[in-house]
């Protein structure tokens, strides 16, 4: 893979997500060789991968040039590759195109999406975990509704306009209500023979309400403004089955959806280990100590969604969110530079920011430490955080036009089918 061979200490990062870059940035000055594997040459922003998916964005607003952003890194060096195993006895990873040792390893793969061995929702769903899958999202909402235009059966065009979100996390909040300002705005200028009331959007939740991670405020405003936005909330219902046309509820109810999305859960995703058995945690994550090392070694880290860290505050292991994983690639940092110099690591302790989820226009909410905001104030909030954290000047700038075009005109200009989506 043609890695020069070099004297100092090699890194090897698995993952160039939240937890990875926020590592990686942090090693600028130290003097090590660093290598990035990823099966993606592109950053993600997930956190606005639901605005790909409703055509609010273009991809290329949210995703970034793994290279670009470490150019002025000194030795560092990115390969397009997916890991295959880890051998930890010999210290060397296992790749698609080559071997590689290593005197540490960093972990940082995150998560993917859990159907919970439901084996018709996987085969026939459509998730949102990566932009190619937003994508498809994007093109078979836009197809579907192309489809339901020229129709004259009532019952394909019902099927064809229904559009079913399974799980009310912050990923579906978004989602259904971006979905309920695209029939608003959309809808009536595009496509002036679809009523609005013909395109129904339904958010599925198996807990007894919405946005459950976050407060009962948050969660009570939230369910409010979707079902002012014409979005039905069916809470305490779990999502059984879906052969491509109908959901099916575990009590037996039944929706006609030619859109089914899954945003009901992740799991981690760890690589294999060929020797030296690591014992997975909760989630499919890998236990970790106070310093994210991984248990019974001192060389293998593991970061963000992907590393279970049962703490006081956190028994069941950090949130699985950008906060923890940026903040904890910021302390391996500085421990593996610690380490470097003769000094003793230092534990992990996450500060909680809080947590927002937009449903609209001019509807968030947002819960930070005890205060909680709804609204207006808390969408602005949320646009501020979002444009902070997004990787890349430009990304910023256009993501900000993109969101005052959009306010400005109710309008969604990333409404094209560049990639038409066929079912396997």
């Amino acid at each position: 893979m043609n890695i020069p061979n070099t004297n100092k200490p090699r890194i090897v990062v698995i993952g160039g997500g939240f937890a990875g870059i926020s590592f990686l940035r942090n090693l600028k000055k130290s003097q090590f060789q660093v290598v990035l594997f990823d099966k993606r040459n592109y950053h993600t922003f997930q956190p606005l991968l639901y605005q790909v998916s409703t055509a609010g964005l273009e991809p290329d607003s949210i995703a970034y040039p793994l290279r670009k952003i470490f150019r002025k890194h000194e030795d560092f060096h990115f390969r397009l590759a997916e890991v295959h195993r880890i051998d930890t006895r010999q210290s060397t990873v296992h790749t698609s195109i080559g071997d590689l040792s290593f005197d540490h390893l960093v972990i940082a793969t995150g998560t993917r999406t859990n159907f919970f061995g439901n084996k018709s929702i996987e085969e026939h769903s459509m998730p949102m975990k990566t932009v190619p899958q937003a994508l498809n999202i994007r093109s078979l909402m836009l197809q579907n509704i192309e489809k339901a235009d020229i129709t004259d059966d009532p019952e394909e065009r019902k099927c064809l306009l229904n559009f079913v979100i399974a799980g009310a996390g912050p990923t579906g909040v978004e989602l259904a209500g971006a979905l309920a300002e695209f029939r608003k705005g959309i809808l009536k200028n595009d496509y002036p023979h679809i009523a609005q009331k013909d395109m129904q959007v339904h958010l599925v939740e198996g807990s007894d309400r919405v946005l459950s991670p976050m407060s009962t405020f948050a969660s009570a405003k939230a369910k409010k403004f979707l079902e002012k936005m014409g979005v039905r909330v069916h809470l305490n219902t779990l999502v059984a089955s879906y052969d491509g046309t109908t959901v099916t509820t575990s009590e037996g109810k039944t929706f006609d959806a030619a859109t089914f999305i899954w945003a009901a859960g992740v799991t981690g995703s760890p690589v294999e280990t060929n020797n030296g058995k690591i014992e997975f945690a909760r989630g499919n994550r890998y236990p970790v100590n106070e310093f994210n090392q991984v248990d019974g070694h001192t060389n293998l880290y593991a970061l963000g969604d992907v590393a279970y860290m049962p703490t006081e505050q956190f028994p069941q292991g950090h949130p699985q969110v950008a906060q923890p994983a940026i903040q904890q690639g910021r302390r391996l940092a500085s421990n593996i530079m610690r380490l470097q110099k003769g000094k003793k690591m230092l534990p992990f302790r996450y500060t909680d920011k809080g947590t927002m989820a937009t449903i609209g226009r001019n509807k968030a909410v947002a819960d930070i430490k005890k205060m909680r905001f709804a609204g207006l104030f808390a969408w602005i909030l949320w646009m501020v955080v979002h444009l902070f954290f997004l990787v890349g000047f430009r990304n910023r700038v256009v993501t900000f036009f993109n969101w005052t075009y959009n306010y400005i005109n109710y309008d969604k200009a990333a409404r094209l089918i560049i990639r038409p989506y066929k079912r396997n």
